[in-house]
């Protein structure tokens, strides 16, 4: 399917997007925001706009600052947070014109379409949404997993080469569940960047952990879930250590679950996070997003 790579000036940022186009000649049914997770780019999302697209819909599947080919920060501190990241989010809506779209996002990217659609930082931003997917996100998160990925996000190792590098994604991604050969070897080119001294590394800036020790309530926000007015859709990996059974069956008691507006899908053969790349997990959010 046709896409083409944006860069547009978001909070003083410069923001790579990818967006993609509806495969009919058609005008597109609406737009979806595809939003990647904490260490990742916008390229996670391939299979999902693809499949999307293929229905008519418009995908934006942007960088988040630190990562891909977006700018990294200058003033770390203030920028790699989330009330930072859904003003990213407005203004790129504002820019390319999208006054309503449904959001999808994996873990960090489902937390930014949560405080957005809540409206506490971006309340123009919270018109705009019209449901959320939540990949392997919740309110509350389980400290371990927390701990577990700030060990291996702080200090991303560095190989002599491309095909070491994509082993070391084979080994911290085996919870994402199934992926082809093709789709390791692309996570891994869309992932990497080289060092000055030759090497390769994970392609995003190593200070975005520092969002956990400088906003370490950042991803406490049950208030921002329970003022939720719109329908979502909770993909819990089965075997995920990140966001728990007990904390799912808390947001079926409140909030959008107290008022009837959540469905929660377990996701078998997944830990953190589902990878969105089968046919039974892009049916189950082109399924929701079509009846929201």
């Amino acid at each position: 399917m046709p896409h083409s790579s944006l860069y547009l000036r978001c909070a003083g940022r410069e923001l790579h997007v990818l967006d993609w186009a509806p495969a009919h000649a058609s005008p597109a049914r609406g737009t979806v925001v595809a939003w990647h997770g904490l260490a990742r780019t916008g390229r996670d999302m391939d299979e999902l706009a693809a499949h999307l697209s293929a229905r008519g819909w418009r995908v934006l599947c942007p960088d988040t600052i630190g990562r891909g080919l977006s700018q990294w920060a200058q003033s770390p501190r203030e920028e790699y947070c989330l009330a930072f990241y859904a003003r990213l989010a407005r203004e790129l809506l504002q820019q390319l014109g999208v006054e309503r779209c449904h959001w999808v996002g994996t873990s960090m990217g489902g937390a930014i379409g949560t405080v957005g659609a809540s409206g506490y930082f971006e309340p123009e931003l919270a018109r705009r949404i019209q449901s959320l997917v939540l990949n392997d996100n919740a309110p509350e998160l389980a400290q371990p997993a927390i701990e577990r990925i700030k060990a291996y996000a702080s200090q991303p190792p560095a190989f002599a080469t491309v095909s070491e590098l994509e082993a070391f994604f084979r080994a911290a991604y085996q919870p994402y569940g199934f992926l082809t050969d093709a789709q390791w070897r692309r996570l891994a080119e869309t992932s990497t960047r080289r060092l000055p001294d030759g090497r390769v590394t994970p392609h995003y800036d190593p200070a975005i952990v520092g969002q956990f020790t400088h906003h370490p309530d950042d991803y406490r926000i049950w208030h921002h879930y329970d003022a939720l007015k719109l329908p979502v859709l909770l993909l819990r990996g089965a075997e995920s250590d990140l966001v728990l059974r007990q904390t799912a069956e808390q947001m079926r008691a409140r909030g959008p679950g107290a008022r009837g507006q959540l469905q929660w899908v377990e996701v078998p053969g997944c830990g953190h996070a589902p990878a969105l790349n089968v046919a039974e997990q892009l049916n189950l959010v082109s399924d929701f997003i079509e009846r929201a």
